[in-house]
């Protein structure tokens, strides 16, 4: 069985919720166990709580769940590339996966709201990779 941490941005909760509920249903027909979730205040936030779950030895990945929206600077851009680019340096550091299931940047509303789906395709890569990597192992 594959054992799964989440990440879950409260920021747009009411989005985030939605994603986190589809993501628990794939993980559970996929047969993975979510052993843990951790909320963290928006996506930026994300980084720390990551790497304590990847500390775990009983995770073999942690899933992002958040929901970043454009608002009127450029700030959703940074949020979300500055994420991005430390969740998968923290994969690579700890050698497990960590599934990029932020929606955004540079979407509406209404356009987040049709990608609430992302944490439910985080969870498919996810354990694809877990089952992957052990294959070759």
């Amino acid at each position: 069985m594959v054992n799964l941490g989440f990440v879950i941005a409260e920021f747009n909760r009411d989005l985030t919720f939605m994603m986190e509920k589809m993501a628990e249903e794939h993980a559970e027909f996929l047969g993975a166990n979510v052993s843990y979730k951790i909320m963290v205040p928006g996506s930026f936030d994300m980084p720390l709580a990551i790497k304590t779950l990847l500390q775990k030895d009983d995770i073999d990945a942690v899933i992002t769940i958040g929901c970043v929206i454009e608002g009127d600077t450029e700030h959703d851009e940074i949020v979300v590339q500055n994420a991005a680019r430390k969740i998968a340096d923290l994969s690579l550091d700890f050698g497990k996966p960590v599934a990029l299931g932020i929606a955004g940047p540079g979407m509406t509303r209404m356009q987040a709201e049709d990608r609430i789906d992302y944490g439910k395709n985080a969870v498919e890569a996810a354990v694809k990779m877990v089952k992957r990597l052990k294959e070759i192992q």
